[in-house]
């Protein structure tokens, strides 16, 4: 496995880079209180290119390889985790068209989502329905041309300004997905607000009442839902969100081997104390053993290695659990202006703790991951146990 970037790799990075550190850093905070992204930012990501970023060049998309996005997401989470939370859900919704959407879905949509056109979130949570996906209760009856939806979703990350929503239901008992457009007929959206963490990701909740969109919008075929359309698109959330939690972790360290620096405390700078140099010292170990299980993730799916699905969950586990141990001695190292809201850190802490929990909470994971551990060392190259777990838990 190579571990070193490529130039391309590390060209591409001190570009996001540089990007986040212009464009969202100085603005992430007032977002955060606004509890709102602005349509500038997003016009911004769009021009950039990277809305698109993993969509084929046919598609007008940019075609970077699954590491550079990786790196990507984890510049985007350095500066605004809420921000980077629309490359997921946008990707996610992506991805699956991209791998189980019709001819025609694919040529429609994804040159649109590509660039920026098109906003698309992802609908799977319900009110009564977390991890445990195969229980949705939002139905899908055909009705002559078309599809007759019933029900409710919730927690849609930028639910409030997307133009389509990837919504996954029960049709003649069949786990299904469906596209279904901001002006279907029978379609309202609540926004949500006063969130712990990333409050400037717009969620919302969708009530169905007989919600009409035409037959041509099932995406695969009635069953296909989970085990297919909704393990593409989860696999990539999960992905995004473990670069993300890096991103976090890389944010918390830099802060505080700046803010150590600069304070002083019983006549030296915070840096002289050794307690202090232990947590930065678990710090700075943490975020790379974090980065390096993002990176076997990223190289695993490169090569569609059969492992790569339970890698990337053990890439999430780790990446989210040790954002929030390192943001939490983050908060701890800056002291009372940890808690405060001028300095990121109380940021990162409360965006940290979403992290262990979308895209599939920490002991979901942990489930996950042991039945892995199973199957690999007991019954060597038996894959089918562990996939199936990973599509019905999110």
């Amino acid at each position: 496995m190579q571990i070193e970037l490529t130039p391309e790799q590390k060209n591409a990075q001190a570009i996001f880079r540089a990007f986040v550190d212009e464009e969202i850093i100085p603005f992430a905070n007032e977002w955060d209180r606004q509890q709102s992204t602005p349509k500038k930012i997003i016009e911004k990501l769009a021009q950039k290119g990277y809305l698109g970023a993993l969509i084929p060049k046919e598609y007008g998309g940019g075609a970077i390889d699954i590491i550079t996005y990786g790196l990507l997401n984890e510049e985007i989470g350095r500066g605004c985790s809420s921000l980077r939370s629309l490359l997921t859900v946008h990707n996610m919704v992506t991805h699956a068209l991209l791998k189980w959407g019709s001819k025609s879905q694919k040529q429609y949509w994804i040159p649109k989502l590509a660039t920026g056109e098109v906003i698309a979130a992802f609908g799977l949570s319900e009110p009564t329905v977390g991890s445990d996906a195969k229980s949705v209760e939002t139905t899908a009856k055909l009705a002559g041309d078309s599809y007759i939806l019933n029900g409710q979703k919730k927690w849609m990350t930028y639910g409030q300004i997307a133009d389509i929503f990837l919504i996954f239901g029960l049709c003649e008992g069949k786990p299904s997905a469906f596209l279904v457009e901001k002006n279907s007929p029978g379609l309202s959206i609540k926004p949500i607000v006063g969130m712990l963490g990333v409050k400037a990701s717009m969620l919302a909740e969708l009530d169905l009442m007989d919600c009409r969109i035409p037959q041509e919008n099932i995406v695969g075929k009635l069953g296909f839902g989970f085990s297919y359309v909704a393990s593409a698109a989860l696999d990539y959330g999960r992905y995004s969100v473990a670069w993300g939690c890096v991103g976090i972790a890389q944010a918390c360290l830099e802060a505080c081997i700046q803010y150590t620096s600069q304070r002083q405390q019983f006549g030296v700078y915070l840096k002289e104390h050794q307690l202090i140099r232990q947590m930065i010292t678990n710090m700075i170990v943490n975020v790379k053993a974090a980065r390096l299980l993002c990176y076997q993730a990223g190289y695993l799916k490169k090569f569609g290695h059969p492992n790569s699905l339970a890698e990337t969950s053990i890439a999430k586990y780790f990446a989210s659990t040790i954002a929030t141990k390192v943001a939490s001695d983050a908060v701890q190292i800056h002291g009372a202006n940890g808690c405060s809201s001028e300095y990121s850190v109380e940021r990162y802490l409360r965006d940290a703790k979403i992290m262990e929990i979308i895209e599939g909470s920490t002991q979901i994971q942990q489930m996950t991951i042991a039945e892995y551990g199973y199957q690999e060392y007991m019954f060597p190259g038996d894959r089918l146990a562990i996939s199936q777990q990973l599509v019905t838990r999110i």
